[in-house]
């Protein structure tokens, strides 16, 4: 039997030891959209984990990916799981035959701006139609749902050190490149709100940061994954900028535990912002990545241009006041979630 990754064993334990009312799961059904993705993983993983501490749970999971060989993949030690359900199918189309869940996570959408950006039809559709479709589930079963919304929601900010709260929202043009992911991610928080206050649905939403750890594939695009991919194929870290943009990263077990939180906690029809409350330069991260691989032979470099256009958001961090009122905070500090990055890829 294939067995879990360690470090995401520990990241699991670190989950679950959160003072959550975990209980509110026992014997329940849980649906998760993008299950072979990043968070999706995690998700699943959790709620599988949580089964096997002898704790009689009882959690039944679906996993809804659109690729089986990529779900099996990305969990392999899940893959005979009786207590793992592979739904394979895109979540844009009805939902087939399945048992009634009791809550439902969507985390279906592409969320690199690389891969978004190739496929904004996609994307569009994975977050309107796909959210609908979930929505008639919850209003039908009377299913908590959980949407995972974006930061891209708030638009551009003219005041770079601006502290984003659930109210701050800016300009989004709606023909820029990008807009497939921000635009599809509003109009998706607008149906969740609206089926909360027509019909009842219990919905809430969590508006996520950027969020980093292990599971994330080397090829994702996004900046820190590239200065990863870098030091592991033993090159120096190349910056195609100044790197002084500020980012403010959000450990992934930190992010799981928040999206918990609201799925256990949040208010009906609102949204919480969860991410990290501090924020690096992409040039400090560089050097922290150069220090926590500890060749001293690999340097930092700066080369021309920029990969990709910059996002519409202006650097500022989020303000979590409304998350850090149902008893989350972020926890791991970049040295340290950085430092599990790098572990877990170098064993791989």
């Amino acid at each position: 039997m294939t067995r879990r990754d360690p470090v995401i064993g520990e990241d699991l334990e670190t989950i679950l030891s959160h003072p959550l009312p975990w209980h509110a799961l026992y014997g329940k059904t849980v649906l998760v959209t993008g299950a072979s993705g990043f968070l999706g993983a995690y998700l699943v993983d959790t709620l599988a984990r949580l089964n096997e501490r002898g704790s009689g749970a009882g959690v039944t999971v679906l996993a809804l990916a659109r690729d089986a060989g990529r779900l099996r993949e990305r969990l392999p030690h899940l893959a005979e799981r009786a207590d793992v359900l592979p739904l394979i199918q895109d979540v844009t189309q009805p939902l087939a035959a399945h048992p009634a869940p009791d809550f439902i996570i969507h985390a279906a959408s592409e969320a690199s701006p690389r891969r978004y950006l190739a496929k904004p039809v996609d994307t569009i559709l994975a977050n309107t139609l796909g959210t609908l479709h979930l929505l008639d589930i919850a209003r039908s079963h009377g299913s908590r749902l959980l949407f995972l919304s974006s930061g891209t929601v708030y638009g551009g900010h003219a005041d770079p050190g601006e502290m984003l709260s659930e109210t701050c929202f800016g300009a989004l043009d709606p023909l820029d490149p990008r807009a497939c992911y921000g635009e599809s991610k509003r109009i998706a928080e607008t149906l969740c709100s609206a089926y909360a206050s027509q019909y009842g649905v219990s919905s809430v939403i969590a508006r996520i940061s950027h969020t980093y750890g292990p599971g994330l594939e080397l090829d994702d695009g996004r900046v820190f994954i590239d200065l990863i991919a870098q030091l592991l194929r033993g090159e120096d870290i190349v910056l195609h900028g100044a790197g002084l943009e500020q980012r403010p990263f959000c450990y992934v077990t930190d992010m799981i535990s928040g999206l918990f939180t609201l799925l256990l906690h949040g208010q009906t029809g609102q949204a919480y912002n969860l991410g990290a409350t501090s924020e690096l330069s992409i040039r400090e991260l560089a050097a922290l990545l150069l220090k926590l691989n500890g060749n001293d032979r690999l340097r930092l470099r700066f080369g021309p241009g920029a990969a990709l256009a910059e996002a519409p958001r202006s650097s500022g961090h989020f303000d979590i006041t409304k998350a850090a009122a149902l008893g989350w905070q972020p926890r791991i500090p970049a040295e340290q979630g950085f430092a599990r990055m790098l572990r877990h890829y170098r064993r791989h």
